[in-house]
C-alpha cells in the first residue's frame, strides 16, 4: 500500500517532513519519499490519503494490565482504602480471583479496542487470574492477534493464593514461552507479582524454570514502601538487592514502578541493565508517591513509560509524567519534556525491539516495521523537531488519532476500526460484568 500526503514525524533524530509518501510491502516500510515521486512510480498500489496529517511511529506501552478492564466503575465495599496494600487486598486481589476465561478474553478485547483508538501499537501486559490460570495467556494472545496489535505477555506468579497456584503460574509462563515462538506479533516473558508475595523458594523455582528461555522477568518493584519493609523483614535487605541475589534482575527483566528505590538500589538496576517502567497516572491514583524519574535518567537507568492498566492513551501518560514530578518536587525543571519524549519513544522502542528481534520499531524508516499512526493535529504555532515534545504535551488530544497500522495492516482508518467490532465487544463486556462484579463482591467481603 502507499500512504500519501503525510507529514512524516520521527523522534530520533527529531524531524518533520511535509508532503511525504510511505510505501509498505508486507509488514515493512520499503520506501519513503515525496508524494509526487512515489505516486508516479507506484501508480498501481492501493493508496491511503493522509490529507496532511502527522504520520508518526505507533505508541508503545511498557507495562499494563488488560485484566483490570472490569474494574471501571466498580464500587469497593466499605470505606475507601487507606493505602496501596489495602487497595491490593480489597480491590485487585478479589477482582483477579473473579475472572473466568471468557472474562479474560473480554477484558483483553476491551483494552485492545482502546489501544487501537489511541494509537498504541505495542503493549507489554502483566496478567493475573488465579482461578483461571491454564491457557489464560493463549486467550489473551488470540485476542491480540484478532486485533492485529503487538503484545508481550506473561502470567503473574505469586504465593498469595497458595503453593499449588504458584506452581500453576510457573507452568503457564513456561508453556506460553514455548507457544509464543510461532506467533509473529506475540512475545512472552516470565511474570512475577512482587517481592512481598514471593517466597525465596518460589523465586528459586521461577529462576530455574525460566533459565532455558533467557532468564528475563516482568515484576513489580517497590511500588509502595511496604514492598521494601517486607523485603527487609524476609531477607535483611531491600527489594532490589533481594531480587538481585535471587537472580531476577538483568538486561531482559522489567521492574515496574521503582517508586521507593534508594540510590544504592538504582545503582544495582543500572549495573544489571534492568529495565524500569514508570506509570505516573497509576502512582498518583494509588497515592504511592513519585518515582525518582530525573535521578533514574541521570544515573543511566533504562527507564520506560507504561500505564498500569489505565487507558491506552499514552499521550495522556506523557502529560501526567510531565506534571507529576513538577508538583511533587515543587520544581518546574523536573521531568523535562525532552526527557519524557526520550523515555516514551526511544527507550520504549528499544524495549519492544528486545522482544521482537530483527524488527526496527518506533521509527519510520526504510526496513522498519510498518507500525504507525495518523494524528490530525494542525497547530496555530510553528511545529518543528525541536519543539515537537511540547506540542504533544500541550496540544495533542486522544481524539486526534485517526488511523492505526501494525505490521502493515490497517487496524483503524478515519477513526473506523477494521479488525474489531467495538459495539459487539462492548455489549459482550457489559453482559459479563455483572457476574464478575458479583463474584468480586463475594471475594472482597470474605477477606474484609
Amino acid at each position: 500500500m502507499l500512504i500519501t500526503n503525510a507529514t512524516l514525524v520521527n523522534w530520533t533524530p527529531r524531524q518533520i517532513d511535509a508532503d511525504q509518501a510511505v510505501l509498505i510491502q508486507g509488514d515493512r516500510i520499503v520506501e519513503i519519499g515525496a508524494t509526487a515521486d512515489l505516486t508516479a512510480r507506484y501508480a498501481d498500489e492501493k493508496r491511503y490519503d493522509a490529507r496532511g496529517q502527522l504520520l508518526m511511529p505507533g505508541n508503545i506501552c511498557a507495562h499494563t494490565h488488560f485484566y483490570g478492564a472490569f474494574a471501571r466503575g466498580m464500587a469497593i465495599p466499605g470505606p475507601a482504602p487507606r493505602d496501596f496494600p489495602e487497595i491490593l487486598r480489597r480491590l485487585w486481589w478479589p477482582l483477579d480471583k473473579s475472572l473466568t476465561m471468557p472474562d479474560i478474553r473480554a477484558s483483553a478485547l476491551v483494552c485492545l479496542v482502546d489501544a487501537i483508538k489511541h494509537g498504541t501499537t505495542t503493549l507489554i501486559d502483566h496478567h493475573a487470574s488465579p482461578n483461571a490460570i491454564d491457557g489464560s495467556l493463549d486467550a489473551i494472545a488470540d485476542a491480540v492477534e484478532m486485533a492485529g496489535l503487538r503484545a508481550v505477555l506473561c502470567y503473574e506468579v505469586t504465593d498469595r493464593d497458595g503453593g499449588e497456584k504458584a506452581r500453576a503460574g510457573i507452568a503457564e509462563n513456561v508453556r506460553f514461552l514455548r507457544a509464543a515462538e510461532g506467533r509473529p506479533l506475540i512475545a512472552a516473558t516470565f511474570g512475577l507479582h512482587a517481592s512481598m508475595t514471593l517466597s525465596d523458594a518460589t523465586l528459586r523455582a521461577c529462576v530455574e524454570a525460566n533459565a532455558p528461555f533467557g532468564g528475563g522477568f516482568h515484576i513489580h518493584v517497590a511500588e509502595h514502601e511496604y514492598d521494601e519493609e517486607d523485603s527487609l523483614l524476609r531477607s535483611g535487605v531491600r527489594v532490589v538487592r533481594r531480587l538481585q541475589r535471587a537472580g531476577i534482575l538483568g538486561p531482559r527483566t522489567i521492574a515496574a514502578h521503582g517508586v521507593h528505590v534508594d540510590p544504592w538500589e538504582m545503582d544495582i538496576l543500572r549495573d544489571t541493565e534492568t529495565w524500569v517502567t514508570h506509570q505516573p497516572r497509576s502512582n498518583m491514583n494509588n497515592g504511592v508517591g513519585a518515582a525518582p524519574f530525573d535521578h533514574m535518567i541521570q544515573g543511566g537507568i533504562k527507564l520506560c513509560l507504561g500505564n498500569d492498566g489505565f487507558s491506552n492513551d499514552m499521550f495522556a501518560e506523557w502529560k501526567a509524567a510531565y506534571l507529576l514530578h513538577k508538583v511533587a518536587h515543587r520544581d518546574p525543571r523536573r521531568a523535562n519534556g525532552g526527557l519524557i519524549a526520550q523515555v516514551a519513544t526511544d527507550h520504549n522502542a528499544a524495549l519492544a525491539e528486545m522482544f521482537f528481534p530483527g524488527q526496527t520499531i518506533g521509527c519510520l524508516a526504510v526496513g522498519a516495521a510498518a507500525d504507525m499512526i495518523l494524528v490530525d493535529y494542525h497547530p496555530f504555532t510553528p511545529l518543528t523537531g525541536d519543539n515537537l515534545p511540547w506540542h504533544v504535551l500541550f496540544g495533542f488530544e486522544s481524539s486526534m488519532v485517526t488511523a492505526t497500522l501494525v505490521a502493515g495492516r490497517v487496524l483503524m482508518w478515519d477513526r473506523q476500526l477494521t479488525t474489531l467490532d467495538e459495539a459487539a465487544i462492548a455489549a459482550n463486556a457489559r453482559a459479563l460484568a455483572p457476574a464478575v462484579w458479583a463474584r468480586y463482591h463475594d471475594h472482597a467481603m470474605a477477606t474484609a
